[in-house]
């Protein structure tokens, strides 16, 4: 039995849901009149240009459609309204590792998405439905650009900065992007790295539908240009009008597309509507973070992935709080730059992954203490599971057992919070996301779509359709349905299966036990097995591979591959070169974030009679736990020992 953690009776009255009867009160509505239940949110949250006459279309399942006839736009909603009650208030504070600060009140930011907006438009001749590519660091501009597509309807799809060129050209192409923006360089770690490099080699492999490319100056660092293709943020921008009228776009219309892995090595543009997108980015601020007016939230995360986009940019702004950026990383200059930030800027609540935690932890345990963190009233996780251990130490060692923790779950494609616990009224217990958010059916059962008995594992799916939930795969509407409807139904109809697994325990409380498919969860962030498969496979010394997830102390899940070599050798030399070459590889092909943890060179592998290969034995074999499949339907069943034994050694 898990220890349970009240929550602050302080900070429950004034929290916006206070106890867990207003929590169950608001279930109960939402399961008493659904698309009410939404219907009043969304009028509420929303500054609708034109009111919406259907909530909900279910006709043609599983491509539901939210809020018909209605027409806003997000930048309105994160921008425009504000002005007239809080121009003058920071929506943005960034610092870099250096310590460089910027503030950018409404009005300010206002003013520079609009130029930015007119920038497009005018230049680069970008109108509603074209798709810009941005490849950015942690800047205020990555900020301006999003909100500037938005403003005019175009699509941006933010790349992650680590990403490689050939990644990022795959982006491109799929999207058929006509522009890319992004800088010169950004710092890490206080040492310079390169954004337009990557992007000139992008474009020098394919990328036949982008003609232009706009660069931010951020590190002066020498680059190239090219004439007729290059432009330089910094030297156009002034030249802009500061007025730019908003897109009218209706509720359905794309806001946004971010590639995701998956199952195959193609990774998926997960598409995301305006209205159900931007309503549950504010609903959620305001009650898993509680965020009040005054406040200042800061989310950790880069905004080149789907937390970057909820809770760095549409979110805040779309509540009218300030929203706190970093350019830097957890231990530079030192294990004490988080807590350092959290005193000077009186961070409000702090959100961040369970990997930056564990590193914390392990690097400088007793950093906390030599800060004023008495400004912190939520810490929330997000990313992956968090173990007991490192929720504990972040709730005694940073939140002085007073701060509650929203461990929450949520992807890329849910647009936002699912299951969490609500700061001001859900009793905690370390290891578990808690409980649904109101309206949201959350369900975990078999294959059958038959609830699993408490206690048991089983299946993690949403039973309903929400507003915020992923729309279609870009360009793929039959992946879209076989990735996500396909594997469980209930009562005959498919429902959204997450790819994760959980348990519920007799409390009703549920814990995520992580993903069931083959896809691993680096430091929270998503990585197709079959996307460094493909690459590692490229090696013209590799016959076979099978990449797995393995548990690691600080990432949550290590990439740990099996593989066949063509030519094996008994040179131990030989091996480790081996092994730094597809290390190479897949960092340049993939990025750093797919560097792997450990490579086996194997006899063979684990395959069915028909050819598949089985990567629960793998698995299994990398984490040291027992087997328990029938090894007798393999085609070479003695190939399991084998690769145990070169494992013990």
């Amino acid at each position: 039995m898990s220890l349970i953690y009240e929550p602050s009776r302080a900070f429950s009255k004034e929290a916006r849901i206070k106890n867990m009867c207003e929590y169950k009160e608001l279930c109960l509505q939402a399961e008493d009149d659904y698309t009410g239940y939404w219907a009043k949110l969304a009028r509420e949250k929303i500054d609708w240009f034109e009111p919406f006459h259907t909530v909900l279309d279910e006709s043609n399942a599983p491509f539901y459609k939210w809020f018909l006839g209605g027409k806003l736009n997000v930048t309105h909603q994160c921008l425009r309204r504000h002005l007239n009650v809080r121009k003058n208030k920071a929506a943005i504070i960034w610092e870099s590792e250096f310590g460089d600060k910027r503030i950018i009140t409404y009005l300010q930011l206002y003013y520079r998405v609009n130029r930015m907006a007119n920038l497009m438009k005018n230049k680069f001749d970008i109108k509603k439905g074209d798709r810009v590519i941005l490849y950015m660091p942690m800047i205020p501009e990555a900020v301006f650009a999003m909100l500037a597509c938005a403003k005019i309807g175009a699509i941006h799809s933010v790349v992650f900065g680590g990403f490689s060129a050939e990644a990022l050209r795959d982006r491109i192409e799929d999207s058929k992007a006509k522009l890319v923006i992004t800088a010169d360089g950004a710092f890490r770690r206080g040492k310079p790295y390169m954004l337009k490099p990557i992007v000139d080699e992008a474009l020098s492999i394919g990328c036949e539908c982008c003609k232009k490319v706009l660069m931010i100056e951020r590190n002066k660092e020498p680059v190239n240009y090219k004439r007729g293709r290059d432009y330089i943020y910094n030297e156009l921008i002034m030249q802009e009008s500061q007025y730019c009228d908003p897109e009218p776009m209706d509720s359905e219309d794309p806001l946004f597309l971010l590639y995701t892995s998956g199952s195959t090595g193609k990774p998926k543009g997960v598409q995301h509507s305006s209205a159900g997108y931007i309503l549950w980015a504010q609903y959620t601020m305001e009650h898993v973070f509680d965020v009040k007016e005054n406040d200042t939230f800061w989310c950790t995360a880069d905004i080149g992935w789907i937390t970057g986009h909820t809770y760095i940019v549409y979110g805040p702004l779309a509540m009218g709080a300030t929203t706190f950026i970093y350019e830097g990383t957890p231990t530079y200059p030192d294990a004490g730059r988080f807590w350092k930030n959290i005193e000077e800027h009186r961070i409000n609540q702090f959100y961040t992954s369970p990997t930056a935690i564990r590193m914390l932890h392990k690097e400088g345990s007793n950093e906390p203490s030599k800060y004023d963190l008495s400004s912190l009233k939520v810490l929330g996780t997000v990313g992956e599971p968090i173990n007991p251990d490192a929720w504990l130490w972040l709730r005694e060692s940073v939140g002085n057992n007073r701060c509650s923790i929203v461990d929450t779950w949520w992807q890329t494609e849910t647009g936002g919070h699912m299951i969490s616990p609500l700061p001001g009224a859900t009793p905690q217990k370390p290891g578990y996301a808690t409980f649904p958010l109101p309206g949201i059916c959350a369900e975990i059962v078999d294959n059958n779509g038959n609830q699993v008995p408490r206690g048991k594992k089983g299946l993690l799916c949403i039973t309903k359709p929400w507003p915020s939930m992923i729309r279609t795969i870009w360009g793929d509407s039959k992946r879209f349905v076989k990735a996500y409807f396909s594997d469980v139904k209930k009562d005959g109809k498919p429902v959204y299966f997450s790819g994760d697994g959980a348990i519920m325990d007799e409390d009703g409380y549920i814990m995520i036990t992580g993903r069931t498919d083959d896809v691993i969860n680096v430091s929270g962030h998503r990585l197709g097995t079959a996307e460094i498969e493909a690459v590692l496979a490229h090696h013209e010394n590799v016959s076979e591979v099978a990449v797995v997830g393995k548990p690691n102390p600080i990432k949550g899940e290590g990439i740990f591959a099996y593989i066949v070599l063509k030519n094996a050798s008994d040179n131990i030399g030989e091996e480790i070169d081996m092994i730094k070459e597809l290390n190479k590889l897949v960092v340049k092909q993939i990025g750093a974030i797919a560097r792997l943890d450990a490579i086996k060179f194997v006899p063979g592998l684990p395959k069915t009679r028909s050819g598949k290969i089985v990567r629960r034995i793998l698995r299994s074999i990398a984490r040291n736990e027992e087997i328990n499949q029938d090894t007798s339907t393999l085609e070479n069943p003695a190939i399991v020992e084998q690769i145990q034994m070169l494992d013990a050694n």
